[in-house]
C-alpha cells in the first residue's frame, strides 16, 4: 500500500479552507492532518507535525504566507510548500518562490490539477500554474546577463542534472537515470544552485527552460 501524503492546509477563510479539505479527503492517498488560519499557526503546526506537504495561502491576517514560508524553511530547509492563492501579482509570485515555495497554484485550478501539484511537490518536483511560470520566465529573461555568464561554470554532469530538474524529476529519479547515488545528485543540485545564484529547484527548472535545455512548454502559451 502506498504511503499517504500528509498535508497541512493554511487559509484564513474558513469556508474556502473547509472546501479544500473536504475535496482533498476524497483522495485515497491524501491525508489532511491539520488546518491553520494564519501563518504563525502554520509555522507552529509544521514544527510539531512535520507534514509531507503544506498548502499555503499568501494574504492572511497576522503573519502572511510569505513570512510563514521563510520561517518554515528555517525550521526545515527541505520543507515542501505549495502556494495556493488567488493572487498573481509579480511581487507576491517572486517573493513566494524566492522564499522557498516549491510550487505556485491558483485557486481557480481544477481539483485534478491541485491533486497532481500536491503529488509533484511531494516527490520533490516543481509545480507552477502556467501563468505563474510565464511571469517567472519573463523575469528571468529580463535579468539574464549574469545567468548567461554563469552557465559556462557548470560541468557536463551538472548540465545533465539541470536538464532532468527541468523535466520535473526528483533526486531519486535522477539518481536512477544517471546510475549514481542520491547523495551525488544532491551535491550536483547544490552546486548548480550556487553557481547560477538561484534560490531553489523551481528557479533552476525555469532557468533551464529559458536556456533551451528542454523544450518550452506549449501549454504556457495556450493559458495566457
Amino acid at each position: 500500500m502506498n504511503k499517504n501524503i500528509r498535508l497541512i492546509v493554511v487559509d484564513d477563510h474558513p469556508v474556502v479552507r473547509k472546501g479544500i479539505v473536504a475535496m482533498l479527503e476524497t483522495e485515497d492517498n491524501l491525508e489532511v492532518i491539520a488546518e491553520c488560519s494564519d501563518g504563525q499557526e502554520a509555522v507552529r503546526e509544521y514544527a510539531q507535525q512535520k507534514p509531507d506537504v503544506i498548502l499555503m495561502d499568501l494574504v492572511m491576517p497576522g503573519m502572511n504566507g510569505i513570512d510563514a514560508i521563510k520561517e518554515i524553511k528555517n525550521i526545515d530547509s527541505a520543507a515542501r510548500i505549495l502556494v495556493l492563492t488567488s493572487f498573481t501579482s509579480n511581487e507576491q509570485v517572486f517573493a513566494a518562490i524566492e522564499a522557498g515555495a516549491t510550487g505556485y497554484l491558483l485557486k481557480d485550478s481544477d481539483p485534478e490539477n491541485l491533486v497532481r501539484s500536491i503529488e509533484q511537490v511531494y516527490h520533490g518536483e516543481s509545480s507552477l500554474h502556467p501563468l505563474i511560470a510565464r511571469k517567472l520566465l519573463n523575469e528571468f529573461t529580463q535579468h539574464s546577463n549574469k545567468d548567461k555568464n554563469s552557465i559556462d561554470t557548470l560541468t557536463d554532469r551538472e548540465k545533465e542534472v539541470l536538464r532532468y530538474i527541468a523535466q520535473g524529476l526528483s533526486n531519486q529519479d535522477i539518481s536512477d537515470k544517471m546510475v549514481v547515488s542520491k547523495a551525488t545528485v544532491h551535491t550536483h543540485v547544490s552546486n548548480i544552485l550556487s553557481k547560477l545564484q538561484l534560490a531553489n529547484r523551481t528557479q533552476a527548472a525555469l532557468f533551464a527552460i529559458r536556456e533551451g535545455f528542454v523544450p518550452f512548454p506549449n501549454d504556457l502559451d495556450e493559458s495566457i
